[in-house]
């Protein structure tokens, strides 16, 4: 769990707590400290002789967070590192073999009008395990997971999407529910076909694509989960939000790259931007290189 100690921090702090008691496991409290104070313009300098103190500060306010989690009942550790935080957090992750890091979508530097924090990015972009991130509007009582919505465009990383989703769900989970959603969109240039022609390619496609997405759903009910589908028409990444608001969705569960458009590019196009939006924490599954 990354923190930085900002309100954003503390409200994914609470999702973490939740999924911990959810899964019985321990917590691992993350902060990073950098190494000498920041050269670009927008941030104040200070002294280097400074740096001690700062870090010894910055330990303080760990340690006290995490008793206040021992205090709730988990096991927590904590650790403090130097240097970036993404850079930190990864490889705190890798030490520890985390099965998920957990990060807010903003902290305390950068500007509020961007949505997306570049320590939330950098995290989704890199982490070699499944990244949960937590808006400042999940805010409030977080609740176990028991509706997860998938996006899937039948590549690996969907798939390995929805077996972590199937995971945070639970086997144990006879109440979750994991709706695996397909979107697919009509190029502007269809606009020139005859109506006949586009029409039957749609609906061609319509049934292609429910066909498939509904084999990927028997091979996850096999494992005890109830699955619905959904079809949609319609631009991926707002179709993928408004799907989440209308069905009241406890989680997105998304892979960062797929099958349409090349794999650096579907990031920024797709998953990035349904982080950024989503109406509710959005785990990212990143396939190993």
């Amino acid at each position: 769990m990354a923190t930085d100690f900002s309100e954003n921090a503390d409200v994914a702090l609470a999702w973490a707590e939740q999924l911990a008691r959810q899964h019985q496991a321990a917590l691992v409290l993350v902060h990073a400290v950098a190494s000498e104070p920041f050269a670009a313009p927008e941030f104040v300098s200070w002294p280097q002789r400074h740096a001690a103190g700062i870090r010894a500060r910055a330990e303080s306010q760990l340690h006290r967070q995490a008793e206040a989690v021992r205090r709730r009942g988990l096991a927590v550790d904590c650790v403090l590192g130097l240097g970036s935080a993404a850079d930190v957090v990864i490889e705190t992750a890798d030490r520890r073999g985390a099965d998920i890091v957990i990060a807010g979508t903003r902290g305390r530097t950068g500007l509020k009008r961007l949505l997306l924090g570049s320590t939330a990015a950098r995290l989704i972009r890199n982490a070699r395990c499944p990244v949960l991130t937590v808006h400042p509007s999940d805010a409030g009582t977080p609740r176990p997971a028991r509706t997860v919505l998938v996006p899937t465009d039948f590549s690996e990383d969907a798939i390995l999407a929805a077996n972590a989703a199937a995971r945070i769900l639970g086997v144990e989970g006879a109440d979750g529910r994991l709706i695996l959603l397909h979107t697919y969109h009509v190029a502007p240039e269809a606009m020139y076909l005859p109506a006949s022609i586009l029409m039957d390619a749609i609906a061609a496609a319509d049934a292609k694509v429910k066909r498939m997405i509904e084999e990927r759903a028997a091979m996850l009910r096999q494992r005890g989960i109830r699955v619905d589908t959904v079809v949609w028409e319609g631009e991926p990444t707002s179709t993928i939000v408004d799907q989440a608001e209308s069905l009241a969705v406890d989680l997105i569960a998304m892979g960062t790259h797929g099958l349409s458009g090349f794999n650096r590019l579907f990031l920024g196009s797709t998953a990035e931007r349904v982080v950024a939006s989503a109406p509710c924490p959005v785990l990212t599954v990143r396939r190993q290189s």
